[in-house]
């Protein structure tokens, strides 16, 4: 493994860890749909951090999210879960960006964190069994 491409891909998990530490703020505090963004926004840069092993990279959100079902799910590297919990967290992400008038409760926004911590720690034990 190049050790540019696994630095890389641990800059990313460090990424996600901070998106997973705010979302746990913002949904103690009350900020139910910020969590729910932090916690796709750790999903992304975990998927990232994988895609930096292969030095590949996506400008889309839907490229990243194609390119990890694609090498990740369908070539059953991964669980079929991730990929529910990739595609959830983006919608989530979307609809409440995006959509007037949507509004998460705390219910969504934990799951949506619980989601997001269970795909990370997937990614990370991954990308540590490069080194």
């Amino acid at each position: 493994m190049d050790n540019e491409r696994l630095d890389l891909a641990r800059y990313r998990l460090e990424k996600a860890r901070n998106c997973l530490s705010v979302a746990e703020l913002s949904l103690n505090s009350g900020f139910y749909a910020d969590s729910a963004n932090r916690s796709y926004y750790a999903v992304f840069h975990s998927a990232r951090a994988v895609m930096a092993l292969d030095g590949a990279d996506r400008k889309k959100h839907s490229g990243v999210i194609s390119y990890f079902q694609e090498n990740y799910i369908r070539t059953k590297i991964f669980d079929a879960e991730l990929s529910e919990i990739i595609q959830d967290a983006f919608q989530v992400r979307q609809t409440s960006d995006y959509q007037d008038f949507f509004v998460i409760g705390r219910d969504d926004a934990e799951k949506q964190l619980a989601d997001a911590r269970r795909f990370c720690a997937n990614i990370e034990k991954y990308v540590h069994s490069f080194g």
